[in-house]
C-alpha cells in the first residue's frame, strides 16, 4: 500500500520508493505538511504540523485546495458563485477513501495504469454545508515512479446552481525555509521550447495562455528548483497539465516567504454551471519530484508520459522514417512530381510518405477549401487512392495532412454551414490565415469531421496523419449554448476535442496520429494521451531546433518529439548548414525529410541513405532509452546530449558545436547514466570506426576526449556498447 493513514492525527502518507508526500487535517481543513525525499513510517507523524487556524490564521496555512473569502489573501484554488451572486465557500473535511490502481476522469486524458499494484488513489472529500457544494480531491501516487497525480471533482448535492469561476488541478504550499526559482518553457512560433529560470521572490509569477490552445507562448508546465539545482543534482518540483486548452499555472510568494502553486484550466473567461445533481472534472496535473536534478525529473516524466499517458500499437513500436512534401513543393504538385520524391525516398531506405497541404478542395494557396475534405481531382486526376497505391508500390507507406479544426470563409462547407464556426452574433468574425475554427462543441460539426475523414480511411491505405491546428481561438462564442453557458465554450471547445479523437483514433488503431498546431502550439499531454507524438516546431533550422528539443525534452519525451532534415537555405531562418549536422540533429528524435529528394547530389544522397541505414540501427534506444543533457545550447557554443539503456550497456552521444573557435582547446565531454563498473567499446558513429575501449566511471570521471573540425555548425554521435562488467568477473 502507497498511502499510509493515521486515523487519530488524521494524517495521510502517500510513498513511492523515493518519494513522500504527506497532508493532515487541521480543524476541518486540508493542510500541505510536506513533498519531497521519503521518509520511513516508523513512529507517529500526526505532530508534525502545530500551526492551526485559531493560532496563526488560514493566512499562515499551508492548505492542499484553499479558498478566498475566510482569511487567506493569496491566490486560491477554486472560486464558486452563488445563485444569489456571493462568492463564499468554505470546504471541510468529510472524509476519504482508498482505491487500488487509478481511476479514469471522464471525457478527459489521463495516465493510467495497466496494473492495479502499479498505484493507489486517496480521494478527500470536502463540503460545504451551506451551498451543497461537496469536492473531491484526487491523488494517485505510483508505487515506483516518483509521481502524484491530482486532479478535482466538483459536485453540486444543493438546491440551487452554483457557477463554477476558478477550477486550478493542483495546489502545493510550499514552506518559506528557502530560496526557489521557478523553470518554465516560453516562446512564440518558430521558436518553441525556451527554458527560462528566475528566482521567485514576493509577488507572482504567472504564465497562461488565453489561445484556446496550450500555445507557443508558454507551455502548461512549470518546476519549482532550488537556487543551486543543476541537471544532475538538487531538487526539483514539477508540475505538468493534461490539458489541451487555455491554462494557467502560477507561483506566489508571501510576505513571509512561502510559495504557492496553483496550475489548472484558466480563469480567465471561464465559468461552468452546474445545476443540482451535475458535476465537474477538472484535467489532472502530474507532478514529479527529483532530488537529482532536473535531469532526473525528465527522465520521471519522459518514462510515465512514454508508457503511460501515450497509448496504442504505436506506443511501444518504432516509429518510421518519413518524407514529407512540404517544404519540396509547398501547393505545387501533381500525382507524378509525389510519386518521383517517393519514388527516391524509397531507393534511400525511407518507409513513409507524407502528403502534407493542398489535396483537397480547390486548395492552390492557405486561403480557401478547409472543410472540404475531399480530394482534388484537378492536380489528383486517379484521386488519392491512386497516389497511395503508386506510393505503396516503392514499399513506402501513405500519409496524409489534415487541419480538421478549421474551416475557410472560402469554402463549400462554410456556404453550407456558416453558423459552423465559433463566432458571437453581429460580431465580426476574425480572420488568422484567412480561416475561422469549427464550433467542436457542437455535435453535428464533430460527426461531419469525423464521416469526412473515416471517408477517406475506409477507400484510401492511410498508414498516418498530421492533425494540424494553425491559429487561435477568437470570438469564442456557441450559436449552440445558451447565455448562461456561453463562458463554457472554450472548455467544451477542447472535450469536444477529446471526444473526436477518441473515437477516431480508437476506430482506426493502424494509424501513426501525429499532433501539430503551426508546429508546436499544442505540444501538451492532453494531445499525446491520443497521438503519441507531435510536430516539435514549424522551425526546422538545425541550430534553432538544438534548442527547441532541448528545451521540449524538460517534460517530453524523445519519442513524442518530431525531427526532419530541411533544405538549405533553411526557409525559416535563411541559414546554410551541413546535410550531416542537420541529420545528426534530426536523429535526435523521431527521424524524416523535409525537403525535394529528387533535387539531391549524388553525394547528398549517399549521406542521406548512410544517415536512414544508422537512424534504423538505433531508434530503439533513441525513442525508448533515457536522456541524459549534458551541454545546453542556451548557455554557450556547444550542445550535447545522451540516451542511455535501461540495462546501461548501451549508449549514444551526440554532440554539436555552432561557431569554430580559433586555437582551441583540448575538449572532453563528461557523460552520465553508465554504469561505472561497465565497460565500453566506444565508435564513431560518423565513421563507423571503434576509437577506444572505456570504463564508464572513466567517461563520467575524466569524459570523451573530442575533436572538432575547423568550420562551423559541427557534429558528431558516438555509439557506445558494453563489452565488460567487472561485476560478473567474480
Amino acid at each position: 500500500m502507497s498511502v499510509i493513514v493515521e486515523s487519530q492525527a488524521k494524517l495521510f502518507h502517500l510513498q513511492s520508493s523515493g518519494m513522500s508526500y504527506m497532508l493532515q487535517i487541521v480543524d476541518g481543513y486540508p493542510v500541505h505538511v510536506y513533498w519531497g525525499s521519503k521518509l520511513k513510517h516508523r513512529e507517529p507523524m500526526g505532530d508534525l504540523l502545530i500551526n492551526t487556524p485559531e493560532k496563526a490564521g488560514l493566512d499562515r496555512l499551508p492548505q492542499e485546495y484553499p479558498q478566498y473569502g475566510s482569511g487567506d489573501f493569496r491566490n486560491p484554488a477554486y472560486q464558486v458563485e452563488l445563485e444569489d451572486g456571493t462568492r463564499i465557500t468554505e470546504l471541510q473535511y468529510v472524509g476519504y477513501r482508498i482505491q487500488a490502481g487509478k481511476p479514469p476522469l471522464a471525457g478527459l486524458p489521463a495516465v493510467y495504469t495497466e496494473d492495479d499494484a502499479e498505484a493507489d488513489t486517496l480521494e478527500l472529500e470536502l463540503l460545504d454545508a451551506y451551498s451543497g457544494l461537496k469536492v473531491y480531491l484526487l491523488y494517485t501516487v505510483f508505487a515506483e515512479r516518483n509521481v502524484i497525480v491530482r486532479s478535482v471533482r466538483f459536485c453540486n448535492e444543493g438546491e440551487a446552481k452554483l457557477r463554477l469561476r476558478r477550477v486550478a488541478s493542483a495546489c502545493v504550499d510550499f514552506s518559506s525555509n528557502r530560496e526557489r526559482e521557478i523553470v518554465y518553457l516560453s516562446g512564440a512560433w518558430a521558436r518553441e521550447g525556451n527554458v527560462t529560470r528566475k528566482p521567485l521572490a514576493q509577488g507572482e509569477v504567472r504564465i497562461d495562455s488565453k489561445r484556446g490552445m496550450s500555445s507557443h507562448q508558454f507551455n502548461p508546465f512549470a518546476a519549482l528548483v532550488d537556487p543551486d539545482t543543476t541537471e544532475s543534482r538538487g531538487e526539483a518540483y514539477g508540475f505538468s497539465l493534461v490539458y489541451s486548452g487555455s491554462f494557467e499555472a502560477s507561483a506566489e510568494v508571501d510576505s513571509f516567504g512561502s510559495a504557492r502553486v496553483n496550475i489548472g484550466v484558466n480563469s480567465f473567461d471561464f465559468a461552468w454551471l452546474l445545476n443540482p445533481g451535475e458535476s465537474f472534472q477538472s484535467p489532472e496535473t502530474v507532478m514529479v519530484y527529483s532530488g537529482q536534478g532536473l535531469g532526473e525529473m525528465s527522465r520521471t516524466y519522459h518514462r510515465l508520459y512514454r508508457t503511460r499517458l501515450c497509448r496504442g500499437r504505436y506506443r511501444d513500436e518504432e516509429r518510421p522514417i518519413l518524407v514529407n512534401n512540404w517544404e519540396a513543393t509547398y501547393f505545387n504538385f501533381n500525382t507524378d512530381k509525389l510519386a518521383a520524391i517517393a519514388e527516391e525516398g524509397a531507393k534511400l531506405g525511407i518507409e513513409l510518405f507524407v502528403l502534407d497541404d493542398g489535396w483537397f478542395g480547390k486548395r492552390d494557396s492557405d486561403n480557401s477549401s478547409l472543410g472540404d475534405w475531399f480530394e482534388d481531382r484537378r492536380k489528383l486526376p486517379g484521386g488519392l487512392k491512386e497516389v497511395a497505391d503508386r506510393i505503396n508500390g516503392f514499399g513506402l507507406k501513405f500519409g496524409l495532412w489534415f487541419e480538421p479544426e478549421m474551416i475557410s470563409p472560402d469554402s463549400d462547407l462554410y456556404r453550407k454551414h456558416p453558423d459552423w464556426c465559433l463566432h458571437v452574433p453581429g460580431r465580426r468574425r476574425s480572420e488568422a490565415r484567412w480561416q475561422l475554427v469549427l464550433d467542436y462543441t457542437r455535435k453535428e460539426v464533430r460527426d461531419y469531421v469525423y464521416d469526412s475523414l473515416s471517408a477517406i480511411f475506409s477507400t484510401v491505405p492511410v498508414s498516418y496523419v498530421k492533425w494540424d491546428m494553425n491559429r487561435g481561438l477568437t470570438e469564442i462564442g456557441s450559436a449552440d449554448l445558451p447565455p448562461e453557458r456561453q463562458s463554457e465554450t472554450a472548455h467544451r471547445y477542447v472535450l469536444g476535442l477529446y471526444e473526436l479523437l477518441e473515437r477516431i483514433t480508437a476506430d482506426y488503431p493502424h494509424i501513426l496520429f501525429e499532433s501539430c498546431s503551426s508546429g508546436g502550439g499544442r505540444f501538451d499531454p492532453g494531445m499525446l494521451y491520443y497521438m503519441p507524438q507531435t510536430w516539435t516546431s514549424d522551425n526546422t533550422d538545425a541550430v534553432e531546433r538544438l534548442k527547441i528539443q532541448y528545451g521540449t525534452s524538460l517534460v517530453y519525451p524523445v519519442s513524442s518529439i518530431g525531427a526532419h532534415v530541411s533544405a538549405v537555405p533553411n526557409h525559416q531562418v535563411g541559414r546554410i548548414t551541413p546535410l550531416e549536422f542537420r541529420g545528426d540533429v534530426a536523429m535526435s528524435g523521431n527521424f524524416g525529410y523535409e525537403l525535394d529528394l529528387t533535387r539531391l547530389t549524388e553525394e547528398e544522397k549517399a549521406t542521406v541513405k548512410r544517415q536512414v541505414a544508422a537512424y534504423k540501427q538505433i531508434r530503439g534506444l533513441v525513442q525508448t532509452g533515457d536522456l541524459y543533457r549534458l551541454k545546453s545550447p542556451f548557455e554557450g557554443n556547444e550542445s550535447s546530449w545522451m540516451f542511455v539503456s535501461e540495462n546501461k550497456e548501451e549508449a549514444l552521444v551526440y554532440h554539436f558545436q555552432e561557431k569554430a573557435v580559433p586555437h582551441p582547446p583540448r575538449r572532453s565531454l563528461r557523460l552520465a547514466g553508465l554504469d561505472p563498473e561497465l565497460e565500453y567499446e566506444v565508435h564513431s558513429g560518423t565513421d563507423g570506426t571503434a576509437a577506444a575501449i572505456h570504463g564508464g566511471d572513466r567517461l563520467m570521471g575524466l569524459g570523451l576526449p573530442l575533436i572538432y573540425e575547423q568550420k562551423d555548425y559541427t557534429s558528431g554521435w558516438f555509439r557506445l556498447q558494453a563489452v565488460k562488467s567487472s561485476k560478473n568477473e567474480a
